[in-house]
């Protein structure tokens, strides 16, 4: 934890954004895109450090290079987490009108890589505290900071796992227009293998074909979405069912041999209230049957760890401040947050901020100047019922 001496206070809002765009600071799965997000957490941590935060910044552990930041004004059990990514999603430079890393204002826009998602939005929550520094908080107010929300969300999860930090209300500025999201799906992708035995085509005794094997288990699969979306449903959602896509498959190297290998990557969407776990116990056992009947060697297993579906109950408290705040009723989203691992916390969880998510992971990403005064008093308007009243 350090604590520095105030020296100086934080830019505007544009050159604040402006210091962050020109911050480098992808993540991805890919190593050739992957990078560190020091720099951006060390630029909040010297803008908040003046305005009275205590920063602590915390290593991911087995991700080096990659931190998230906790920034805490005022103590106290409660208070309020304002939270967002540092990453931004891979580019492509030669579709971008203008340089991603350059903060560039037109057409009442401000353009570059992580405007609305989501540096943004730690412009806007900065600006919003500004005029905290020397009041008397009645319960604590928090910046949090985290990394590679954009690839393994690995950061939102060693939190988590760690228990911090503690608070009573959360909101993660991810781009909504404004609108409270109280619930999205959660998000599964998961790699099936047979592995059997090849041999020559004209004989089919003289092997284990585990093409033959992943047809039947497609069919199982398919069987599992068409019953799982017969018993679960949430007209809140604009796909109202949870869904299962087969991505892509690989099997076999030529027609005249028996398949002795075959590879599936399959999506599922589960909703509010369908735990992961089970759904690939369901799985196991509707192919595990099949795998020993047909003498395959089955590998079922996450390419990556997963996102759990989110829901805040509609009667609660942050949920109804931020209706009567916005004058929106919460909705629900199909994109995946870091919500679920805050709410594990044990904090009433909320996703609010500007920007749309058409702009997100998009050439060009903008943020309209027409949401920058309206999410700083919004914010204000948080602090103000979460932490001075």
């Amino acid at each position: 934890m350090t604590q520095a001496n105030p020296v100086a206070t934080p830019p505007d809002i544009q050159t604040m954004l402006a210091r962050l765009i020109a911050l480098p600071s992808v993540s991805s799965a890919s190593p050739e895109w992957d990078q560190s997000n020091a720099a951006v957490i060390n630029l909040l941590e010297e803008w908040l450090q003046p305005l009275g935060f205590r920063t602590e910044v915390l290593p991911v552990p087995g991700r080096d290079g990659k931190f998230n930041l906790v920034a805490t004004l005022g103590s106290g059990p409660g208070g309020l987490v304002l939270s967002g990514h540092t990453d931004t999603v891979p580019y492509d430079p030669s579709r971008w009108q203008s340089d991603p890393f350059t903060l560039t204002e037109r057409d009442d826009r401000w353009y570059g890589l992580g405007t609305c998602d989501m540096k943004g939005f730690f412009a806007l929550a900065i600006e919003a505290a500004r005029e905290l520094a020397g009041k008397k908080l009645k319960q604590p107010l928090i910046l949090l900071a985290t990394a590679d929300e954009e690839s393994s969300m690995d950061g939102a999860r060693a939190l988590a796992e760690a228990g911090y930090p503690k608070a009573r209300y959360a909101v993660i500025g991810e781009p909504t227009n404004l609108r409270p999201i109280r619930m999205h799906k959660g998000i599964m992708m998961e790699r099936l293998a047979f592995e059997g035995q090849s041999g020559h085509s004209s004989n089919p005794a003289l092997g284990r074909n585990a093409l033959e094997g992943m047809h039947q288990a497609m069919s199982e699969l398919l069987a599992l979405r068409a019953d799982w979306q017969a018993r679960y449903r949430n007209p809140a959602f604009e796909v109202a069912v949870p869904t299962l896509n087969l991505g892509c498959i690989h099997g076999g190297d030529n027609p005249n041999r028996i398949c002795r290998r075959c590879e599936l990557h399959f999506d599922l969407r589960p909703l509010p209230g369908m735990a992961m776990t089970e759904l690939r116990e369901a799985i196991l056992e509707r192919l595990q049957p099949l795998a020993r009947a047909r003498q395959l060697d089955l590998t079922f297993e996450p390419l990556f760890d997963g996102v759990p579906p989110f829901e805040t109950a509609a009667d609660a408290e942050l949920v109804k401040a931020c209706e009567a705040l916005t004058g929106h009723r919460a909705e629900a989203v199909a994109f995946a947050t870091e919500a679920p691992w805050l709410q594990k916390l044990g904090m009433e969880t909320l996703v609010l901020g500007p920007g749309s998510i058409d702009q997100a992971h998009q050439p060009d990403e903008f943020l309209a100047l027409s949401q920058v005064a309206p999410t700083v008093t919004l914010l204000r308007q948080l602090i103000q019922r979460f932490c001075l009243e």
